[in-house]
């Protein structure tokens, strides 16, 4: 009687553990569809670099939510500023540091004074490297949605201050060692850890992915200005400079 009468809990197990892997699929698959579409554009900005970069990553405008009225990100500044950046970038994508190098504290102090808006929009398409683009933009969720904009503009510049390496999985950030950036941007740890190691916002970090390839975003990172995109520059140092000085 005890084995007949257990099938049904093994049964509802198996199809729960299928369910599971179902979903573990579609979400392998939709990633890999994003990879396909805008990972390209990416693995030709690390091979090509420079000048010629940026003509081929800004051959039609991107076509996305002003800066402020996105669903997928922080904003810093005035709305009501005589300038305003959108900067797309994934976590691990090293020209998204290069970019944050030059042009963090300048963009953070025209903010403070009034003079641009910027919204940052993380997105994750650096998956064939492993989780991280993900865990790490999840982990961003996690902190604006339980501390709000500041914090998570605090620990958005503290994932690029020590960025890890692209391809060396064993430097990305451990579960716990965002949960420490995320303390130190000023995060409760009981707030955000558990969002961070199960991947609560796993489906925002897809939407705002696939936000940004409907909005034409081919690579990060990819900059708008006012309205246009906005690469000047033979490098993406070289560029953060000139939109600092763009925004003065």
């Amino acid at each position: 009687m005890s084995s007949k009468s257990s099938n049904p809990s093994k049964a509802a197990a198996r199809a729960q553990k299928a369910a599971e892997l179902r979903a573990e699929q579609e979400r392998a698959e939709k990633r890999r569809r994003l990879l396909m579409i805008v990972g390209v554009a990416t693995i030709f900005v690390l091979i090509v670099g420079g000048a010629i970069l940026v003509t081929v990553l800004n051959q039609e405008n991107v076509e996305a939510p002003d800066a402020g009225q996105g669903d997928y990100g922080v904003s810093i500044g005035d709305e009501d500023a005589d300038h305003t950046v959108i900067i797309y970038e994934d976590f691990l994508c090293p020209i998204c540091g290069q970019l944050e190098s030059a042009s963090n504290e300048g963009l953070t102090e025209a903010a403070e004074d009034g003079k641009v808006f910027v919204e940052y929009r993380p997105i994750a398409i650096l998956t064939r490297f492993g989780s991280y683009s993900v865990r790490s933009a999840n982990a961003f969720k996690a902190v604006l949605e339980a501390s709000g904009p500041e914090e998570a503009k605090k620990f958005h510049d503290l994932l690029f201050e020590d960025q890890p390496a692209e391809d060396d999985p064993d430097s990305h950030y451990s579960d716990d060692e965002l949960v420490e950036l995320a303390v130190e941007a000023g995060a409760s740890e009981d707030d955000v850890r558990e969002d961070i190691e199960n991947l609560t916002y796993e489906d925002w970090v897809d939407d705002a992915t696939q936000a940004a390839i409907d909005a034409n975003v081919q690579g990060t990172p990819t900059i708008v200005l006012d309205g246009e995109q906005f690469a000047e520059g033979s490098s993406y140092a070289e560029i953060g400079e000139n939109l600092v000085e763009a925004v003065q």
